[in-house]
């Protein structure tokens, strides 16, 4: 460890050694998004102390934010940081809640959001896609397509091309509201989701937004994913 970085780190442990920060930062320790308010609440402080805490977070380089309509979701910088907050967790000897989602079952499990898959399933498929080495990160933190990946969704079908032309979005993290992860969104997102009602991978329910995988679509999840999924998913 050089000088610099030596000087740096009693600013992040005090960062870190705030009660109310530390509330905030163990809560996202699951790896799930959350609003400012949402934070405030379980650090049982006000939305405008909140907001400056989690400034001083940001500057520390712990939490990031994405900016997503007119919410803000805050989440952990990296898996840095959730290695130093489990380790200090061993330390204190203290254990963190898990994050029970109360989103209804067929719905958390698969469903649309606008016009791209989101729940459980397109939490999934995001997570594989950066798994398979198929997803970049631009400065902007919109994602773009590294090259085996514009390669892999070609062979599927999917005209890459064209969805680059649209005037919108190409390919960005959309954060799911009962996941609290990412799914992705934007042109990309779209020409997955029409491709997997295309090919019968899933159905849409009628009544709503939720989504049922087909046999077929577990198969094609296992084949061209990696992506195993119970039967009932």
């Amino acid at each position: 460890m050089n000088a610099t970085h030596f000087l740096s780190v009693p600013g992040v442990a005090a960062a870190i050694g705030e009660p109310a920060r530390a509330r905030m930062l163990y809560l996202l320790l699951d790896g799930r998004a959350r609003t400012s308010t949402e934070l405030a609440v379980v650090a049982n402080i006000a939305p405008s102390t909140a907001s400056v805490h989690l400034q001083l977070l940001k500057n520390r380089r712990l939490v990031k934010v994405l900016a997503q309509g007119k919410h803000r979701y805050y989440s952990l910088e990296g898996k840095e940081v959730a290695r130093a907050l489990e380790a200090l967790s061993v330390l204190a000897g203290g254990a963190r809640d898990v994050f029970v989602p109360n989103t209804p079952n067929g719905l958390r499990a698969a469903r649309t959001c606008y016009d791209h898959i989101a729940g459980a399933l397109g939490v999934s498929l995001h997570d594989r896609f950066q798994a398979l080495g198929w997803l970049s990160i631009g400065p902007d933190g919109a994602y773009e397509l590294a090259p085996r990946g514009n390669k892999a969704l070609l062979a599927l079908g999917i005209d890459v091309k064209a969805a680059r032309a649209l005037r919108r979005r190409f390919a960005y993290p959309c954060v799911d509201w009962s996941e609290r992860r990412p799914h992705i969104g934007g042109a990309i997102g779209a020409e997955l989701l029409n491709l997997a009602l295309r090919r019968k991978w899933v159905i849409q329910n009628l009544d709503n937004r939720a989504l049922s995988v087909t046999g077929a679509g577990r198969e094609a999840m296992q084949d061209h994913f990696g992506l195993r999924l119970e039967r009932g998913a």
